[in-house]
């Protein structure tokens, strides 16, 4: 199976076994629908407030606050040890696989999810909308009450009629939609009953110890972001509607991120956790890809044909779209972040560019000239340059 692009929950276009991630194209409504209803009824039970942040009080004042969570990189760590990805930009961080069964082999560790491994990938590749359920995570505020959540859907057999309070019966039926046959129930069950176990065993002990070796990136990253990145995007956030929320460094991803809105109209959005100090701008470059998709989605829904949207060819441009939308937003600041971030994504590309990358940035991820015209345009609009 080929999971393609970065997962969003605003948007979704699947073709045959290939699943693309449009993010913020236009895709599919009721699964943006399912999300939100998921993240309705399980904030009426648990606040979002209950979550875990990084070590130090954040103020509440300060917009979009660095945080790790380690529940949403156990969630995306199984997903990136079922998937398959062969994408230009992958779904999931080049090699994380067999990073974490090194780190695994190394601890003597065996798990639940190394035995049921390839009967969720069956699943995942019979129906790969499963691949959606990524987004579950971000609804619940701790690892525990995705647990008990999945395990009230599970023990209702999907039914909501089933729920014994209001609250549980929109969160059944909001999954339901996301696993609504039996088979996709058992994967649900199997999915999060094999995390636990993966949690306890080994997981837990590997992430923290990732967390302690990464203690001097993570202020390195801070350190750009709040004192120069983040005043630096802010004008345009807060035109685009993204004027805060959190930003999550994750393990299991790299230069495709992962973007929802919860109930109160702040933004989560989850990029990869750099190797080093040294990479630290790789977050704030996978950052400006996330938060560019609000304007490239109408620009490719209005610069791509009906058959290239049924071929699936506007998925794949749509993806492209995102790219180069981050870049135009890196210019608005310095032909050096742009370059920055050019090399960044060639490189996720396999591409070395000798000198100027530009040429090869704008080959490797061609989009049509009409998209690249109204990207550029509404990212001026959005930063107040017209």
């Amino acid at each position: 199976m080929e999971v393609l692009r970065g997962v969003r929950a605003s948007r979704v276009a699947l073709k045959s076994v290939n699943v693309h991630y449009l993010l913020k194209v236009s895709g599919d409504r009721a699964a943006r629908k399912v999300l939100a209803g998921v993240a309705l009824c399980v904030t009426a039970v648990t606040p979002f407030a209950a979550r875990a942040q990084l070590p130090g009080a954040i103020p509440h004042s300060v917009k979009w606050p660095i945080r790790t969570r380690e529940q949403v990189d156990l969630w995306l760590h199984g997903f990136a040890m079922i998937s398959g990805d062969s994408s230009t930009v992958p779904l999931f961080r080049r090699g994380y696989r067999e990073m974490v069964s090194a780190a695994r082999t190394k601890a003597g560790a065996v798990t639940d999810l190394d035995v049921n491994r390839d009967a969720l990938a069956k699943r995942l590749r019979e129906n790969p909308t499963l691949v959606n359920a990524q987004f579950l995570v971000f609804s619940f505020a701790t690892w525990e009450e995705l647990v008990a959540g999945v395990d009230t859907f599970e023990k209702a057999d999907g039914d909501p009629k089933r729920a014994k309070t209001k609250e549980s019966a929109a969160m059944i039926a909001a999954l339901a939609r996301i696993f609504p046959a039996k088979a996709d129930r058992d994967f649900a069950r199997m999915f999060t009953n094999s995390l636990q176990n993966e949690k306890d065993v080994f997981f837990h002990t590997w992430w923290v110890d990732e967390m302690r070796r990464r203690e001097r990136t993570l202020a390195s990253v801070d350190a750009i972001w709040q004192s120069e990145m983040r005043p630096r995007l802010q004008g345009f956030m807060t035109h685009s509607e993204q004027a805060d929320g959190e930003l999550i460094l994750s393990l299991a991803i790299e230069g495709e991120g992962r973007t929802v809105n919860d109930p109160r109209g702040r933004s989560q959005v989850t990029v990869g956790f750099p190797d080093s100090p040294e990479r630290a701008m790789d977050a704030i470059y996978t950052f400006a890809h996330e938060i560019v998709g609000p304007l490239t989605g109408p620009a490719v829904d209005d610069n791509t044909t009906p058959a290239e949207k049924r071929s699936g060819l506007a998925t794949t441009i749509g993806s492209y779209a995102l790219v180069r939308g981050g870049a135009l937003v890196f210019a608005h600041l310095s032909p050096e972040l742009t370059t920055g971030y050019e090399r960044f994504y060639l490189r996720l590309a396999g591409i070395t560019a000798e000198g100027d990358p530009t040429a090869a940035f704008g080959q490797k991820f061609s989009i049509p000239a009409a998209m690249v015209e109204s990207i550029a345009r509404q990212v001026s609009i959005s930063f107040g340059g017209i």
